[in-house]
């Protein structure tokens, strides 16, 4: 095979010389009832580094009560990571709480967790570091103080890590719309603002209500709020990411419509001053500038960004969820929901248009769309036509102006298969979305979180969700649903989010969202756990010998699983090792073997040509 087509590394199989010859297979099986973590066997390793509602995180005074300790929150979501440049430490993992409840020691509505971490020199495992804040603090796991600094937040879902410098923004999704969506705080009297962002914004005085869904930058080092971004806008923000510039921030909306808007700051990492954009495109073409202003130092403008958008002819998407950049360009995830319905058409009354990044998504689907002209395919989506079930990735060049569909989630079914039939690559709803360099190989590291379970987003008969975790090798152009490579799977119930990594690319921290509380103990709390040792895995493909097999010499192996005779469709030499690298079996000059006497689990076939192949015996 070709040096390019061997880097696809976790879609082949690994070899490692270490004490002999050891064969990993770093993708895993679907699992669709797990109730662990699912992760795949070495040389990557698993590590459990912070439980939801079980570690406690230590609190500041908060509503006259004393600073203490108390229970961290659930529903882990965001990860952010800050690098620590002036210690041999890693840095500071900051962890998003999607809750909004009362909470006397942490703080009503949202919150936040953070904790610094360190690499075992000898395994590579992350360490917990102790610490001392300013504000007098020790421990491990810190409470983000938001309600003596900014006020409290609400569902505190995506964010932003700034790849230049560290920073961290944390995300108000859920939209309040009144007093009443926020009848679980115990203060609902209404809000002074303060802050340092020019505009009518300091000393205004605002329903409570309106406090919430903004992008709220913290101090991971000292675990507490710096400022609410007033100036970007009141919506139900999900993620952003920051351009190599320190200026330019992008900006998704988890709502349909939702808005793609740009701020770009007067000065280079001061967030306070910029002007605020709204992406505005309906055509094919490129075009001369897809940006609208939108004046962003009024305080009733930013308050009712939404209606501001569509009066300015904003392109409506349905769900923008996570945004990350790699070589310059930006991804989304836009995560698609049921029935779109009348949700566009009365954007489009209001000024909101739709682009044409809808063309491939519909025709996929609709096999009858193919041949109709592109407005008429557009309109189909503007009349609701189009349930949008699977959702995609969007690719965003700035120097086209152009928004186009990189890849689409799927298959669609209209009728869910039985497990059986099953592809084995899917993709529904993606999420969390990153891009983890392992090397110098980029990787795109795409969550789900199953908005449903019908139409094939899980096999005829579940209803529990179980979402996956996929790699995408970067380098792939036009890539597909095949490409995927699942690297893990959460427990029965929750959702895989916050996939963040650490700027070496040796770790991979994820979050496990609202398990299923039957699950066993930690897996039935939200939790956040670490994959390290991706290093390894890239490294060890540089040894093995490139060998260039075409369709008809190409091995084939079955059945598999299989409980007693294993078949091959050429005559082979052969050894089967299992998971730890022992030479379980040999063979020469066999077109079958019997397997019968191996103790069932995962095995490795390794032929003299150099082929790998994963077994499964029953």
């Amino acid at each position: 095979m070709k040096k390019a087509y061997a880097m696809l590394i976790f879609v082949l199989t690994f070899y490692v010389n270490s004490y002999g010859q050891y064969f990993f297979d770093v993708s895993v099986d679907t699992a669709w009832t797990p109730t662990t973590v699912v992760l795949p066997p070495s040389p990557l390793k698993f590590q459990v580094l912070f439980v939801g509602g079980s570690d406690k995180v230590q609190t500041t005074a908060t509503y006259g009560n004393e600073p203490g300790e108390a229970l961290a929150k659930q529903w882990h979501d965001f990860i952010g990571f800050t690098p620590d440049d002036e210690s041999d430490d890693l840095g500071w993992v900051s962890v998003n709480h999607e809750r909004i409840n009362s909470n006397d020691s942490i703080g009503d509505g949202g919150g936040m967790t953070v904790f610094k971490v360190a690499r075992d020199p000898v395994t590579d495992e992350i360490i917990i570091k102790e610490q001392t804040l300013s504000d007098g603090r020790q421990g491990k796991f810190f409470n983000v103080d938001f309600v003596n600094t900014v006020g409290e937040t609400g569902m505190n879902c995506g964010g932003i890590t700034s790849l230049v410098d560290g920073r961290i923004w944390t995300a108000e999704e859920w939209f309040r719309n009144s007093n009443d969506d926020i009848s679980s705080l115990r203060n609902q009297d209404p809000f002074t603002i303060i802050t340092d962002i020019p505009g009518d914004f300091n000393g205004s005085v605002i329903e409570r209500y309106q406090n919430f869904n903004y992008m709220v930058e913290i101090d991971p080092r000292e675990a507490k709020a710096i400022r609410k971004q007033y100036n970007w806008g009141r919506q139900p923000f999900e993620g952003g990411t920051i351009m190599s510039d320190n200026q330019t921030v992008y900006l998704g909306a988890d709502a349909t419509p939702g808005f793609f808007t740009k701020f770009i700051a007067e000065t280079p990492g001061d967030f306070t001053k910029g002007k605020l954009y709204v992406y505005k495109h309906d055509a094919l073409t490129a075009p001369i500038d897809p940006w609208v202003e939108i004046d962003n130092k009024s305080l009733d403008n930013m308050l009712h960004f939404a209606e501001r958008a569509l009066a300015a002819g904003g392109t409506m998407f349905n769900r923008l969820e996570w945004l990350t950049n790699y070589d310059g360009k930006i991804y989304m995830s836009e995560t698609g929901r049921d029935g779109l319905g009348t949700r566009f058409e009365r954007g489009i009354a209001a000024g909101g248009v739709l682009d044409y990044h809808w063309l491939e998504p519909v025709r996929s689907r609709f096999p009858q769309m193919v041949d109709k002209p592109d407005d008429q395919v557009i309109e189909f989506v503007k009349r609701g036509g189009f349930n949008d079930y699977y959702g995609r990735i969007l690719e965003f060049d700035p120097a086209t102006g152009l928004v186009t569909t990189f890849l689409n989630g799927g298959p669609f079914f209209s009728e869910s298969p039985e497990f059986a039939q099953y592809p084995e690559k899917h993709l529904s709803n993606p999420d969390g979305l990153n891009v983890m360099v392992i090397d110098g190989k980029p990787f795109m590291v795409i969550c789900e979180d199953l908005n449903g379970t019908s139409n094939g987003r899980v096999p005829a008969g579940l209803r529990n969700r179980s979402c996956e975790l996929y790699l995408l090798d970067m380098s792939i152009e036009d890539p597909a649903i095949e490409d995927l490579t699942r690297i893990s799977v959460t427990p029965v119930g929750a959702e895989v989010t916050g996939a963040q990594a650490t700027p070496d690319g040796k770790t991979l921290f994820v979050n496990s969202q609202h398990p299923s509380t039957a699950n066993p103990f930690p897996y039935n709390n939200s939790l956040t756990y670490a994959i390290t040792g991706w290093d390894i895995a890239v490294s060890a493909i540089e040894d093995i010998e490139e060998v260039v097999l075409d369709e008809k010499t190409a091995l084939k192996v079955w059945p598999n699983p299989v409980a007693k005779e294993l078949k091959f469709s050429r005559v082979l030499d052969a050894a089967i090792y299992n998971q730890s690298g022992q030479r379980i079996k040999v063979f020469r000059g066999q077109q079958s073997i019997d397997v019968s006497d191996l103790t069932p689990g995962f095995y490795f076939l390794n032929t003299s040509a150099g082929e790998v192949q994963r077994l499964i015996i029953k």
